[in-house]
């Protein structure tokens, strides 16, 4: 089995996350907190896409779908354009509101397809690619790709388990 595949199994796993832990939430439920200076199921899952999608695209470059696909204006959020959520406050947070679960779930699929076809392409030797110098040791494609699929996992499970809570609270 070639890395790409293995890369391209878990980044299905991440979007198969998403899905499972947004399916059926309503609006309330989406940006409820657990705590005042908690993240909600909305932002965490907003904030994991804008993560993949900004750092897959930078690595790859591509233009984030965020903005390459309108999904900027559909969201509509008081926030700069190139916002990923790092390093939001609880009044940021707060700003990160969606009709429905579908919207978030539409976007992370399209940030999936172009992630997806961009590990395609993808040889072993393109793994080892230096994609960021301001580290040290500078970053490799492969460092990039299994960074963010930590990020996007650990962001997926903490709204899984926000909506437990909340789930919970409610029985």
């Amino acid at each position: 089995m070639h890395a790409k595949d293995i890369l391209i199994d878990a980044y299905g796993r991440i979007q198969e996350e998403v899905h499972a832990t947004v399916d059926g939430l309503g609006p309330d439920v989406l940006h409820a907190r657990p705590a005042e200076n908690a993240n909600s199921i909305a932002w965490l899952i907003w904030h994991l896409t804008r993560v993949q999608d900004d750092h897959i695209a930078d690595a790859a470059g591509l233009d984030q779908v965020w903005l390459s696909q309108g999904w900027e204006k559909r969201f509509g959020l008081d926030l700069p354009r190139r916002d990923t959520g790092y390093g939001h406050s609880p009044q940021k947070v707060a700003k990160v509101r969606v009709e429905s679960a579908d919207l978030l779930t539409g976007y992370y699929d399209a940030v999936h397809e172009q992630t997806l076809g961009f590990l395609r392409g993808l040889t072993a030797k393109d793994f080892e690619r230096i994609v960021d110098e301001r580290w040290d040791p500078p970053v490799s494609l492969g460092v990039r790709l299994v960074s963010v699929l930590s990020d996007d996992l650990q962001h997926v499970g903490q709204a899984a388990y926000v909506r437990g809570l909340l789930q919970s609270a409610v029985s």
